[in-house]
């Protein structure tokens, strides 16, 4: 017997040495890049967070200063025009001089860079989106802070690739990746979005593996920590606490789900069409540009004054409206006002962001249904803030086309967590119904668009150039390309492969004849 349990004894310490010897063996985590991730969301987190606190402090102090100390001598809505307007020509000028890049939302810029189509140029695009991105938002236009701050923290990601002279490309990707989960992190409080943002919205960008993941994770949660560490671990948007639904009025949220899908789609095509519009409008002519935005932030900062509901990214107008301050015909006023002001300032092609318009937008009309089902019905078991909140999630998900994110994205800003299976309805009806009407993800269309851009500012001509033969062991094939096809400019200096981007720039490796 004291032989049996002996042998028992050792047999079982091999093998939990030999389990442990293989866990070690097999985990080729670098330790290196985990670290660096966790200093690449810390920096992310202080970026964004400090971001938020100066967009915050200009709209708060702007229009009580203007009282208190011009206001008596000078007209207050005169101020208020030439005060926005210089705010506005700020983020405007900084962007068409310095970092032309930095301009709208910039989270397409870090999904091209994350497939090696669009350069990443972070000591000059993450003062200018911040400081720009300061102006335009204090001015008082319908843009969001998160677009910037996933922009920089991208940047970040790539600024601590290149200090730490990281030549591995999966490692440099993959911080890259790290600094955008942690600026939306930081722009909302919401670490679980932040990295199913990365992993579900940026997926056709975004290189799957062991180590992306874990460095996502890190990124996210050390961001979270700055921002809660400053802000305080409170939701970033105050609403009340709904308890669930009744099963027999989840059809409800399906309804709206689908309406949103429609509405989703058409949104999109708008957008894209008010970029095409300002584009004719600037001719590419920096005169134009600074004017056009100069006066759409004067026309926004005389708004403040007299219409502010029409202003702003929107996030103040959810509790509001949840809480049953605008009656429904002042509902649906409000969101068709607040989808052409959007249209105007993101369409202009303003250092800032779309998502806090889309939430504002989503809950209007989610509010408005749920009024509206009311009025024809007194006696269903349900609360209009039930259908905002699922609002918020459902035109995320028919706009951005990633559902999984909008659930927790509006679940961890509100802090609604009884609200998860009617949020799964809505956006699930919503995203079906946006991919039956062959409508793209925005993102998707604001990346095509700005490598279509590209091309036509450098003047490509589908120039033919000299024949090139290549031999074959069966015969001599003949290819021809253009001028146009061939993007001379690398993104990253280590990958030892010439990039050719087709119509959409959609990027192939051809491997260079000496590797």
């Amino acid at each position: 017997m004291a032989k049996t349990k002996a042998f028992k004894k050792s047999f079982t310490q091999y093998k939990s040495k030999k389990f442990v010897g293989v866990i070690l063996t097999r985990d080729k985590t670098p330790v290196s890049i985990l670290l660096l991730s966790a200093i690449v969301g810390i920096l992310a987190g202080f970026v964004g967070t400090f971001f938020e606190i100066a967009v915050t402090w200009i709209s708060e102090t702007r229009t009580e200063w203007l009282k208190q100390e011009v206001g008596s001598a000078v007209p207050l809505w005169l101020t208020a025009i030439l005060v926005s307007a210089a705010l506005a020509f700020v983020g405007y000028y900084l962007v068409n001089r310095f970092a032309p890049e930095a301009s709208g939302s910039g989270i397409p810029e870090i999904e091209g860079a994350m497939d090696d189509i669009r350069p990443v140029r972070w000591w000059r695009v993450i003062p200018v989106k911040f400081f720009g991105g300061l102006g335009a938002l204090g001015s008082g236009m319908v843009l969001g802070r998160e677009g910037p701050t996933v922009q920089m923290g991208g940047n970040i990601g790539r600024m601590v690739s290149d200090i730490f002279r990281l030549k591995d490309p999966d490692g440099r990707h993959s911080l890259l990746a790290c600094g955008a989960a942690g600026g939306l992190t930081a722009a909302f409080n919401a670490p679980l979005a932040g990295i199913m943002f990365v992993v579900e919205e940026m997926r056709p960008h975004f290189r799957y593996n062991l180590l992306s993941i874990k460095a996502v994770i890190i990124s996210s949660v050390m961001s979270t920590l700055v921002f809660r560490s400053i802000k305080g671990q409170d939701a970033v948007i105050t609403m009340p606490q709904y308890n669930p639904p009744e099963l027999h009025t989840l059809w409800l949220f399906l309804v709206l789900g689908l309406m949103f899908g429609i509405f989703g789609v058409t949104f999109n095509r708008l957008v894209t069409w008010a970029q095409d519009m300002f584009a004719l409008i600037h001719r590419n002519e920096r005169k134009r540009y600074l004017i056009t935005g100069t006066v759409i932030g004067g026309v926004f900062g005389l708004l403040l004054i007299y219409l502010p509901e029409l202003t702003g990214g929107g996030v103040e107008l959810i509790p509001g409206a949840t809480n049953g301050d605008y009656s429904i015909s002042f509902l649906m006023i409000l969101f068709l006002a607040r989808i052409a002001t959007t249209l105007i300032c993101f369409g202009s092609g303003a250092p800032g962001g779309i998502f806090a318009p889309m939430l504002a937008l989503g809950t209007l009309f989610g509010t408005f249904f749920g009024q509206f089902a009311l009025y024809i019905d007194p006696s269903l078991p349900i609360e209009p803030g039930m259908f905002a909140i699922a609002g918020m999630g459902a035109l995320f998900a028919a706009t951005v086309r990633a559902p999984i994110t909008g659930i927790l994205l509006v679940i961890e800003m509100t802090n609604n967590y009884h609200l998860i299976l009617p949020l799964i309805i809505t956006t699930l009806g919503a995203t079906i119904m946006a991919q039956l009407l062959g409508g793209q993800p925005i993102y998707t269309q604001l990346l095509h668009r700005t490598l279509k851009k590209a091309k036509l500012q450098r003047g490509d001509l589908p120039i033919t150039t000299p024949v090139v033969k290549v031999k074959t062991d069966i015969d001599e094939t003949k290819a021809t390309t253009t001028e146009s096809a061939i993007s001379t400019e690398l993104t990253d200096e280590h990958k030892p492969a010439k990039k050719v981007a087709g119509d959409y720039g959609e990027a192939l490796n051809i491997k260079d004849d000496k590797t």
